[in-house]
């Protein structure tokens, strides 16, 4: 059995090992990575070099078509009753006749300029559309940045708190052996330090799922363990700066869904100029060459082809894009409209949010707290307080400064939601 557990542990040691890189970052460093590493922002930007080349596709000319027709395979006397077809030069096409024909496909009623505007208008879509896959993106980093920042601090303030509890542990057992404590009190501080330990256990699972969620935006290497540098209070605009009329207008000047909504109705305009072109038939000219096909050993002719519009005028095609352009209109007002309703209801919470830490931020319950706590530690060690007493403040110290912690991060989440409905960085 040795044996075995003797070569497992040599197993174990020889296996490779790699511990997480800490990558220290800023919210600017973290966009910027963003923004470079993003596979899907990558993959985003390949649409619209996708529209750009089928805008060029659409500008291009139809190829000529060139048609090789009766040609005869074997020629006997009796065929050209006695008589001997010539070759065209050497010995090629002795005693063989055929027809050539080269035709080419012209456009009518500007039918190539118009799909290419059309096109223009679908590239101008795309582009809004990876405006608006940045938006939303962005916003989702700028959240995990946040909740990320939130947990880092949380769970700054539970070590504390359990390196605290832990030399209290200690000490309260060698008073216990010593007897000047009863073991009833070492129990309790046990207790609440087990409490303490379950709560770090949840937050740092947390905190590991929300640096998978990071490191997958950022495209990191999955040993990487990032850390959010702190720059200090955010920079945000008081809610009583703000008038809520000119966010509006500000979004629905600067929404790129909004733009796109917009877009779609002027593609379905060039569409319907598109389909009412198509109406008029568009000519087939060719040229032809008939080598003793008929009267004339060497025939040349000029040809022309049309299509009749007798029954298909493209009326069905022209009546749904008159129709798309229509609905596309209901759709931008209805759009605007929640627009407005998100912009307004982004607004009041951010307030909501802004005067509530406000009110805590000016208090200055952190440091009155962090004061309080060393006080308490000093004061159960000295039996100048009961164990209760202090279990009970050291409860709601946590749950204080994580009430600070939350305030500071629901503000910052709401500031991100107003500037996200309004679709710019105020």
């Amino acid at each position: 059995m040795k044996r075995y557990l003797f070569l497992l542990g040599i197993l174990l040691f020889a296996l490779p090992s790699r511990s997480q890189d800490t990558l220290p970052l800023s919210l600017a460093e973290v966009e910027a990575l963003f923004i470079r590493n993003n596979l899907q922002l990558i993959a985003g930007r390949f649409q619209i070099d996708i529209a750009e080349a089928e805008m060029m596709q659409a500008r291009l000319w139809e190829n000529p078509t060139l048609t090789l027709s009766d040609l005869n395979l074997w020629s006997s006397r009796s065929q050209r009753d006695g008589e001997t077809i010539p070759p065209l030069f050497g010995s090629f096409a002795r005693n063989t006749e055929f027809s050539v024909e080269l035709s080419q496909l012209i456009r009518t009623a500007g039918k190539r300029r118009k799909l290419v505007r059309r096109e223009q208008v679908s590239g101008q879509m795309v582009a809004e559309e990876f405006e608006e896959l940045l938006r939303n993106l962005k916003t989702e980093l700028r959240e995990q940045v946040i909740s990320l920042s939130y947990l880092q601090d949380y769970l700054e303030v539970l070590l504390a708190q359990s390196a605290s509890l832990s030399r209290l542990l200690e000490s309260h057992r060698k008073q216990v052996a010593s007897g000047n404590l009863s073991r009833s009190e070492l129990i309790r501080l046990q207790a609440a330090a087990l409490e303490l330990e379950n709560e770090l256990y949840e937050t740092r699972t947390e905190y590991n799922e929300q640096q998978r969620t990071l490191r997958a935006l950022l495209c990191c290497d999955a040993f990487t363990h990032i850390r959010i540098l702190s720059e200090g209070e955010q920079q945000m605009v008081g809610p009583r700066q703000l008038s809520v009329h000119e966010l509006v207008e500000k979004a629905i000047l600067h929404r790129p869904d909004l733009r796109t909504a917009r877009l779609q109705t002027d593609y379905h305009r060039r569409t319907l100029s598109y389909e009412k072109a198509l109406r008029m038939p568009d000519l087939t000219v060719g040229a032809s060459y008939d080598r003793w096909g008929g009267v004339w050993k060497n025939f040349i002719g000029l040809g022309v082809s049309v299509d009749l519009p007798l029954f298909n005028r493209n009326q069905g095609a022209i009546r749904a894009a008159r129709l798309s352009i229509d609905q596309n209109h209901y759709l931008v007002q209805q759009q605007e409209n929640e627009i407005a309703h998100d912009v307004v209801a982004a607004y009041n919470n951010y307030g909501i949010a802004y005067e509530f830490y406000q009110t805590l931020s000016q208090e200055g319950l952190r440091e009155e707290l962090d004061a309080m706590y060393e006080v308490y530690s000093r004061n159960l060690t000295e039996r100048h307080i009961s164990m209760m007493e202090f279990i009970d403040f050291m409860e709601a110290y946590r749950t204080n400064r994580q009430t600070l912690l939350t305030a500071r991060k629901n503000l910052s989440i709401q500031w991100e939601t107003l500037q996200y409905t309004i679709g710019k960085d105020l």
